[in-house]
This record gives structure tokens, sequence and C-alpha cells, in this order.
């Protein structure tokens, strides 16, 4: 398994590491989209991040946009073993729209940190990156990230302790053909 470093070793995994997974759907389901024209399969992911160790928490943040279909995705998520966290999508004077949680996942990563011994992150945005830095000096944890390669900060991936690149199964982390 290739590590952030470039290098190639055996991933650090004991049964016992207690595992805290912060998935930023709205980036992967973007990043899956303009890559491969399809959707992410979260149940894959989560198997992916845990990998037969001790799951604390799994959190995924969702943006509610006022879409019928959205509320069925959110319990589908909750049925898998996601704790879902909503916000409202934020409309600006002139349409502008954002909808974003980055404060909130690093809130919760640095708030449950202490309680981890791997921190992972599945998302792609650098603007991830300080707080990986930090999680990983400051806290201790290891930190990987989960994302597509192609459309992940290289920043963000030099940060982590370990790279997950879903373009390599892209088959096994996509819902139907890539």
């Amino acid at each position: 398994m290739r590590n952030s470093r470039g290098s190639w070793e055996a991933a650090r995994l004991y049964s016992g590491q207690r595992v805290g997974v912060f998935v930023d759907v709205q980036n992967l389901y973007y990043s899956a989209r303009a890559l491969y024209n399809s959707k992410v399969n979260f149940k894959e992911i989560l198997k992916e991040a845990v990998r037969g160790r001790s799951l604390i928490r799994a959190i995924a943040y969702v943006i509610r946009a006022g879409i019928e279909e959205e509320q069925s995705f959110f319990d589908v998520l909750q049925s898998m073993g996601y704790e879902v966290k909503a916000k409202d999508l934020q409309v600006f004077p002139g349409g502008h729209k954002k909808g974003d949680w980055d404060i909130g996942i690093a809130m919760d990563a640095i708030e449950l940190a202490p309680k981890l011994d791997v921190v992972v992150l599945v998302s792609g945005d650098g603007d991830f990156t300080p707080l990986v830095e930090h999680l990983r000096r400051a806290l201790g944890c290891r930190v990987e990230v989960m994302a597509f390669g192609r459309s992940c900060s290289s920043k963000l991936i030099q940060a982590a302790d370990e790279f997950i690149d879903l373009d390599h199964s892209p088959e096994r982390f996509l819902l139907g053909k890539p």
C-alpha cells in the first residue's frame, strides 16, 4: 500500500485501532459525477475506511437543498451506520449558493481525536490540509485520506499518513458501471 510519502509499505492496521470516519458527502458526490458520471457507493467507502478495525463514529456531512429524494438518501446513509449531520444550503441575494461543512468537520475531528487512534477523512478538499497536519502533529492521530486521486489536492495527499485512491477501484466505490 502506498503511503502519502510515495513509498510502499504494509499498512499499519491493527484490529484494536479506534477509528473515526468523517465523510464530506458533497465533495465525493461532485467528484464522482465529474469524473465518472456516477454515484458513490457509501457502504463500500465505510467498509474500506474501517478495514476490520474498531469503528467509534462514522459521520456523513450533507447539505439539504430541498430536493425531494434527499431525505431517503439521508436515511440510507443512516442505515449503513453513518451518523448524518445536515445543514441547509445557503442562497444569497443574486442567486449565489454555498453549502459546505469544512469548519464542522474540522471541529468534530479535533473534538473526537482524543478518543481515536485513526482519523479517516473522506474528502479531496485541500482546505483540510491544516486539519490533517494538526491531527497528526498535535493530537497524535494517524490520518488516512480517502478520495478520488484525480480530483484530490496534492497537498492533502502529502499531509496524510496514508492516501487511499478511490480511482484505483472505481467499480467498487461507485454505483453502477463507471
